[in-house]
């Protein structure tokens, strides 16, 4: 728990409070997320998610890409699989500028279930596990959120402890 708050605190005074910064900036800014910063260069989608947006973007943190068995990033960080990594990082993404509250407002409004459209086109389904928010991916894998609302220019980051993967 320890680590966690210092992972946190850590990542909230880099990123500062201004809205400055776009989503892909915020991510740049944190140490706990520079496996999703290659990944996001990797597949050329950092001028795609500095663009106007508004982006949502659930941000797995680099122990939630560890997570993933031996040998994943890597994997996927080649080039000849510069596809199926855009697929995943887009599956991370919601068009919009959604807030925490408004991923509350969301499941509430869809007694407790609702489904986000990502930027690749699959499904999230968001939800509340206690006090969290909860996503679990089309497979039936979940993340939580960690760390809500972090403003950015084009949009909003919510950052997240495990990869959602797209069917």
């Amino acid at each position: 728990m320890k680590k966690l708050f210092v992972v946190l605190l850590s990542l909230v005074s880099s990123i500062g409070f201004s809205q400055t910064k776009d989503v892909v900036d915020i991510a740049i800014g944190s140490k706990d997320h520079t496996t999703l910063v290659a990944a996001v260069k990797a597949a050329d989608l950092v001028a795609t998610l500095k663009g106007k947006g508004p982006f949502t973007v659930f941000a797995p943190t680099n122990a939630a890409f560890d997570k993933l068995p031996e040998g994943t990033v890597a994997n996927l960080l080649k080039a000849e699989n510069k596809e199926q990594l855009s697929k995943i990082l887009t599956y991370h993404v919601v068009s919009g500028n959604l807030d925490a509250a408004g991923v509350v407002a969301a499941i509430k409004k869809a007694k407790g279930k609702a489904v986000l459209t990502t930027v690749s086109g699959g499904k999230l389904t968001a939800s509340l596990d206690g006090d969290k928010v909860k996503l679990t991916d089309e497979s039936g894998n979940s993340a939580y959120v960690v760390v809500a609302d972090l403003k950015g220019s084009n949009g909003m980051v919510h950052v997240i402890d495990g990869v959602v993967l797209p069917k």
